[in-house]
């Protein structure tokens, strides 16, 4: 590609299988991507794949003079609207550059990574200490006018999944426990920043420019606390095991509010089990509640 057949990752076509809008992005793909490849002389390589390829199509590539970019085209979601937005605010600070962009096909001509190794490499503890610094650098109050929305219109969306599946929600107390924490801890406040609020291992990646940059940023305004929970999301295995000490370090290093942490993360939680996302978010959930009633 261009003039070949496009390689879509597994992930992202079973992604796209799930509404009709989403199939007809990637029926229009191929055009868009050859589209994009002559406007921004771009040679193209094969797409990368693996688990956080979902929402986007994203390919290294090489421009007429030889420079090494990244072309990403993502998929219409309301998680990822302001992306390039927010890359413009943060400005390679730190995140990966971004290079040029079209709005319309919500294209992305971005820095590469250099070697581009994920954080996941890293042990546990390490991921911690990089991603809170990450996260105290991105955290800035953008000056209005702005584009970029409360945090409240992401967590309305994700109440109003879990409530279309009200009749086969696994534990209705503890769903509601997480909703009404949705609505008390995602009020706007006066210190509220712009959030990445998918920050996670596989989101940051080695770089020359600076040892770690960040890709994939989902912007909107609201408290701190809430930036904390994705990392935490995504080691599981330890959060589970050790619910109070897990969120009371990656809060220490974070320089916010343990309790308000595991409360977002809690509902966070609580609200997935309602989505019918994860199996097991019920057990967690009920983990997180015990660790807050320990304290």
């Amino acid at each position: 590609m261009p003039g070949g057949r496009l390689i879509v990752p597994a992930r992202l076509a079973d992604a796209c299988r799930a509404t009709p809008a989403a199939e007809r992005w990637l029926a229009a793909l191929p055009d868009e991507i050859e589209t994009l490849a002559r406007r921004w002389s771009l040679s193209l390589g094969s797409p990368f794949e693996g688990e956080d390829v979902t929402c986007s199509w994203v390919a290294p590539a090489r421009r007429a003079d030889g420079w090494p970019v990244v072309l990403k085209v993502g998929m219409p979601h309301l998680e990822g609207e302001h992306e390039i937005a927010g890359l413009h605010f943060w400005n390679g600070d730190p995140t990966v550059r971004l290079l040029d962009a079209d709005d319309d096909l919500g294209a992305m001509l971005l820095e590469r990574c250099e070697p581009g190794t994920s954080l996941r490499a890293l042990p546990d503890a390490e991921q911690d200490v990089v991603i809170a610094a990450l996260l105290r650098r991105l955290w800035r109050a953008p000056v209005a006018p702005h584009p970029f929305r409360a945090l409240s219109v992401m967590l309305d969306h994700w109440r109003d999944e879990a409530l279309a599946r009200r009749d086969a929600w696994p534990d209705a107390a503890l769903v509601g426990d997480g909703l009404r924490l949705f609505e008390e801890l995602g009020r706007s406040a006066s210190g509220d920043v712009l959030l990445a609020t998918d920050l996670h291992a596989g989101n940051v990646l080695r770089a020359e420019r600076e040892p770690w940059l960040v890709i994939d940023p989902k912007p909107f305004v609201g408290g701190r606390a809430f930036d904390a929970t994705q990392h935490l999301l995504n080691c599981r295995a330890r959060l589970g095991a050790d619910p109070a000490g897990t969120i009371g370090r990656f809060s220490d290093l974070l320089e916010v509010d343990s309790d308000r942490v595991r409360q977002w993360t809690f509902a966070r939680v609580a609200v997935e089990s309602g989505r019918g996302r994860r199996r097991e978010a019920v057990e967690l959930a009920r983990a997180l509640a015990t660790a807050g009633a320990r304290r």
